[in-house]
């Protein structure tokens, strides 16, 4: 059958379950053909196919008839668009024609058509009637308001009637439906067809007598149920029978989704064995917490399963601490996990996310294996959820996940966080996938990200998807710096109305666990290496740095510019050393093998050049170290020199501020103003690492600041990353998550007054 359907008032109308269960009907039934036959332009259909909710149509019929297209290319439906482009004379001589009336144009897109504002009066004057068979026009005048000059011939009834043709289907399986007047063209009784409810009172008179025609009580999709059973297309137990296959909701109030289990998994003589996580920053066991004693949750995660061994779906995380904690298990084969995240997500993600699109690879199959890795995550999360639970989704890996969860659970409240940089529109807009990945973002309830600017950035990517009104917002001062850093901003947008939902906003900066570096600098393991280290470095100031290996950090960007403050400043030979610990990368990611043999040619280079006996310039250290002994580093710094060219955030920075802060030190912080931690962390030396005559300036002055200011700064920045520590991030993140209905409907009130 070919369901060929009105959008507003009809297809996007009507009951939520009502609307759900004619999207899933149509889902699952693949001999159910769609068309929508809208008088919106193509340009404003659009939106509605980045809508992961909405059943994808076959066929549009846009722009009251004049454009004919295929669901799925967009590309032209031949020879049908052809010949209504043969009988428009073209926009500019209707409007042209049209200058001497006082009409006011609609500010719409359009094609092949010219929309204006017209009163009823204006309407009938005969001089446009005149106009229009001059220009070989018909005239559509709806809603005692609106006046289409279209091509001659062409309305919704005719552009069905060709496209049926075109089809071959025969006419007693078709099933037109609107609600205004301007449907009457479709609904004359030469195909079964419905006026929904709550239809306009002229289209139910002219239709009244139509046998074929059912006027409807129902409204939207409810009147297009009631159609399906009047007629018989797939009867009333067919209907019914998609709602008894709707996912049954769990046990779980709160359910987090992430890529990694709550604990580690290691093959020991081929068996899978478990032990506790060594997440670095502490967020796994945070997490954890959220779940106490009483609250029932889940935990899902992918593991690999191996082809001949048994896969268990679900396991305990911790009995004692959390007994109604489960871990559900979602089974990936090494391949897709490869596949999704070790090469698709880090080789087209990650690098448009970090603006280097210029580097990103992209790859129709491997999106195909991201998103069915994504819906396995979303149905295994269905199936946890409670009714009416949270489900809590991190990081970009599970982009996709909340479009599929909206529709298989549309009752639960989707949150979710983005632990990566979020670019600017520029930018992640040559993503293949654009449209898809903010359509199913669009579904959560609440989108946190670590600081305004990301929040802003997700907002104009969104406006350039769907349209969107602003609900809220709200000024990021004082909790973020506004001017003086690239990724400072005034005001953030808190609150979205996509049309079907409320998406609340959010700007939360990862927080780290003190405790961590508390217990750290309280062991005689760090002791001992502080104690080594200042032996060491007597005489030396050091000058650290600590990250991963990637083009990111700006790792060959820091080496430049330590070599110019080297090369311009020659008092300070013998006097400093830069200590560079580099984390390695997994061995799959090949990608970086280039950029390794970079930096160590160039720790070579200026090792080469400005070595002395008894002083080594550049200490570069190509391994990870154990947390103990990193937080000693920290505590022996007197600058700590971190220069990403992009950065969500950066641990590092806090890591180091708590050591210092704890120990009531004076090592200053050096920051890119491009790390998300420049835009919260007031009191560190912010540089461009875009700048290498900037990067070195900004060292020289962190090397030689004044003790007193030193202090004070390490103080400022202490007081905000021990009061905005990881427990708090997540406690107010949760809190925007839950914030009560009243207070959205406060909020929906004020904006709208």
């Amino acid at each position: 059958m070919l369901l060929a359907t009105d959008l507003d008032g009809t297809f996007l109308a009507g009951d939520p379950e009502d609307r759900l269960s004619l999207y899933q009907t149509i889902a699952a039934h693949p001999e159910i053909q769609l068309a929508y036959v809208t008088g919106r332009s193509l340009e404003a259909v659009l939106p509605l196919l980045a809508d992961p909710t909405l059943p994808q149509p076959d066929f549009i019929i846009a722009d009251v008839g004049a454009t004919f297209v295929h669901g799925d290319s967009l590309q032209p439906i031949q020879p049908l668009q052809g010949q209504v482009d043969a009988r428009w004379p073209g926009e500019s001589l209707v409007a042209q024609a049209l200058e001497g009336f006082g009409l006011e144009r609609q500010d719409v897109p359009q094609a092949r058509r010219c929309s204006y504002f017209c009163t009823p009066e204006q309407a009938a004057d005969p001089a446009l009637a005149a106009v229009a068979e001059t220009l070989g026009c018909d005239l559509l005048y709806s809603a005692d308001r609106y006046l289409d000059f279209l091509p001659k011939g062409v309305n919704k009834g005719t552009s069905l009637q060709a496209l049926v043709d075109w089809l071959g289907i025969d006419a007693g399986e078709v099933l037109a439906c609107g609600d205004t007047l301007n449907d009457l063209q479709m609904l004359d009784g030469t195909y079964k067809g419905v006026c929904v409810g709550e239809s306009e009172p002229d289209l139910i008179k002219a239709t009244e007598h139509q046998s074929w025609i059912l006027q409807a009580d129902r409204s939207g999709c409810g009147g297009i149920l009631q159609a399906f059973v009047h007629f018989g297309f797939l009867g009333e137990h067919g209907i019914a029978a998609e709602k008894r296959n709707a996912t049954k909701p769990g046990q779980a109030e709160l359910v987090m989704v992430y890529h990694r289990l709550p604990y580690e998994e290691h093959r020991v003589d081929g068996k899978v064995q478990r032990r506790r996580p060594t997440s670095p920053n502490g967020i796994i066991p945070t997490l954890m917490s959220f779940f106490g004693d009483s609250r029932p949750g889940s935990w899902v995660a992918w593991a690999v399963k191996e082809d001949d061994e048994p896969f268990e779906t679900h396991t305990t995380v911790d009995a004692e601490r959390y007994p109604k904690l489960t871990a559900a298990r979602v089974a990936l084969s090494k391949e897709e996990v490869d596949i999704f995240y070790k090469r698709f997500s880090k080789e087209a993600f990650w690098p448009t996310l970090h603006t280097f699109w210029e580097r990103a690879r992209f790859d129709e199959d491997d999106w195909q294996v991201f998103l069915k890795v994504n819906r396995a995550f979303a149905e295994r999360t269905a199936k946890e959820a409670a009714e009416g639970a949270v489900v809590w989704l991190h990081d970009y890996n599970l982009w996709m996940v909340p479009g599929y969860l909206r529709e298989l659970r549309p009752d639960l409240r989707i949150a979710f966080f983005h632990h990566t940089y979020f670019p600017s529109a520029d930018v992640f807009n040559v993503l293949p996938w654009r449209r898809q990945i903010i359509g199913s973002l669009l579904q959560c309830d609440y989108i946190g990200f670590h600081i305004p600017r990301q929040v802003e950035n997700f907002v104009d990517v969104a406006r350039g998807v769907t349209p969107l009104q602003t609900v809220s917002r709200q000024n990021c001062a004082p909790r973020f710096i506004t001017y003086g850093c690239a990724v400072g901003l005034e005001r953030m947008t808190t609150a979205v109305d996509t049309g079907s939902r409320v998406v609340k906003l959010g700007a939360h900066p990862v927080g780290l666990d003190i405790d961590r570096v508390r217990s750290a600098l309280a062991s005689d393991k760090t002791r001992e290496q502080m104690a080594n280290l200042r032996d060491e470095l007597r005489g030396i100031k050091l000058v650290l740095s600590v990250e991963r290996l990637d083009y990111t950090k700006g790792i060959l960007e820091k080496l430049q510019a330590y070599e110019r403050l080297l090369a311009d400043n020659p008092e300070l030979h013998k006097k400093i050393t830069l200590v560079s610990i580099c984390v390695p990368a997994a061995r799959e990611m090949t990608i970086y093998d280039e950029l390794q043999s970079q930096i160590e040619q160039a720790v070579g280079r200026i090792n080469g050049r400005f070595a002395r006996i008894g002083w080594t310039p550049v200490q570069f250290f190509f391994r990870a170290f154990p947390f103990d002994e990193v937080v000693a580093w920290y505590a022996m710094a007197d600058v700590m020199w971190i220069t990403p060219l992009r950065d969500g955030l950066n641990l590092v920075a806090k890591e180091f501020v708590a050591t210092q802060g704890l120990l009531e030190g004076q090592g200053v912080l050096a920051l890119s103003e491009f790390a998300g931690a420049a835009a919260e962390l007031k009191g560190a030396l912010l540089t461009n690492p875009h700048d290498t005559a900037d990067l070195a300036q900004t060292c020289y002055l962190a090397l030689n600041m004044p003790k007193t200011e030193a202090r004070a700064r390490m103080r400022e920045l202490f007081d905000i990353v021990n009061y905005n520590d990881i427990r708090r991030w997540g406690d107010e993140f949760l809190a925007g998550v839950a914030e009560p209905e009243a207070e959205e409907e406060n909020v929906l009130r004020l904006a709208a007054g």
